[in-house]
């Protein structure tokens, strides 16, 4: 028995040692971002030390009084409605697939699963010529559009409703509530968590793209956020204003934090089936 806790207790501080460096390994890349963002370009160049010899806020000033807070309005406006697109569209065609039986439902998911090993770089160049024919090139909407859906979350829904508990619905169903009642009455307001989830992953997705936007949007005034912080990086490249960019970094960090924060409650559930039940 002593053994036995004693290898329990090895085994367990095993497993905290390797969290706790891995989140070191995870958050000292982030806290180095911070020092360096609070530097002067003259302890940048000069590098004596890790931490700044007093912080120096100048950087975050320049930045959010340039082009920047344009490019996070921009990528601010396009992840909201890319996200909640995708909310909708993932959400009912994972609900259709897991809970309507039609001809060719099991085609189109097999269909489905064949597009999920498609590499987004194949599709990009017809995706471009698309959006050229429909003459939204350099616009936010081609970004959205072509965004709208993700087949990768239409799975996750669909196996979010497979496994949600059908009795509700047909309690709702013997009530008189008609498809479209229980789908948007019951169903939605008990799958909170997987589309909590959803919502975050995307956003997150959607937020850091780089390769679609570059190749859709041109304006240096419709530039997102990473096209930005690019042009940002070349335009410094040779010089010690790394603190800019660091800056730069930083707050585009916070939305995504702040969204992770507002919906974690329902993200840590996601995997508790039973309160769809409650």
């Amino acid at each position: 028995m002593k053994n036995r806790k004693v290898g329990a207790l090895l085994q367990g501080a095993g497993l905290y040692g390797f969290l706790g460096a891995y989140c070191l390994l995870t958050l000292v890349p982030f806290a180095w971002a911070i020092l360096t963002s609070l530097k002067s370009t003259r302890e940048i160049a000069n590098a004596d030390s890790v931490l700044p010899a007093q912080a120096d806020w100048s950087a975050y000033q320049l930045v959010l009084h340039g082009s920047f807070t344009h490019w996070l309005w921009n990528s601010l406006t396009v992840a909201l409605a890319v996200t909640l697109l995708n909310v909708i569209f993932n959400t009912m065609a994972g609900y259709a697939l897991a809970r309507f039986r039609f001809r060719g439902r099991a085609l189109i998911f097999q269909g489905l699963m064949l597009l999920v090993m498609v590499p987004s770089q194949v599709t990009m160049i017809p995706a471009f010529m698309i959006v050229a024919r429909m003459g939204l090139v350099d616009t936010h909407l081609s970004v959205v559009l072509t965004s709208a859906v993700s087949i990768a979350y239409i799975f996750m829904m669909r196996q979010f409703f497979i496994n949600f508990p059908v009795e509700i619905e047909e309690a709702a169903m013997l009530d008189g509530v008609g498809p479209f009642g229980r789908f948007f009455r019951i169903v939605l307001p008990m799958a909170r968590p997987a589309l909590a989830t959803q919502a975050i992953f995307v956003f997150m997705g959607i937020w850091n793209e780089f390769m679609k936007p570059l190749l859709f949007i041109s304006s240096v005034d419709r530039y997102l956020l990473p096209q930005g912080l690019n042009a940002v990086a070349k335009q410094y490249a040779k010089s010690s204003s790394w603190n800019l960019i660091m800056a730069g970094s930083i707050i585009s960090v916070l939305p995504i934090l702040f969204m992770y924060i507002a919906l974690n409650r329902y993200f840590v559930t996601l995997n508790d089936q039973t309160s769809g039940s409650k």
